[in-house]
């Protein structure tokens, strides 16, 4: 049997390249909302981050996100998300753990 190719992304704030599950997709929406999005599949433009809350501080440090969806991120977005980010976190890194011990 062949063997899937991994997809890979880089994180925003690390500059590593990670395989995209064990990333978390920052998205910014055709309305313009920006939110996290763990299924991977909301429409928009999306930026990766590491499932730690140090890289997404480190990234509203740098003003990467800004860079990577390509559009000014309000202070006010930057704080809804790290509640989110925090909140999320945990579960994240959950089901990252549940998925390591299907294979």
């Amino acid at each position: 049997m062949k063997t899937r190719k991994v997809p890979l992304r880089k994180c925003v704030a690390c500059q590593q390249m990670m395989p995209k599950k064990e990333l978390i997709r920052v998205v910014k929406t055709p309305e313009g909302e920006v939110m996290i999005d763990l299924t991977g599949k909301k429409s928009g433009r999306g930026a990766y981050l590491c499932g730690s809350v140090a890289c997404f501080k480190l990234a509203h440090k740098n003003r990467s996100l800004d860079r990577a969806l390509k559009s000014p991120v309000q202070s006010e977005i930057y704080e809804q998300l790290a509640r989110d980010f925090v909140a999320v976190e945990e579960e994240f890194i959950n089901s990252r753990n549940g998925s390591e011990d299907d294979e």
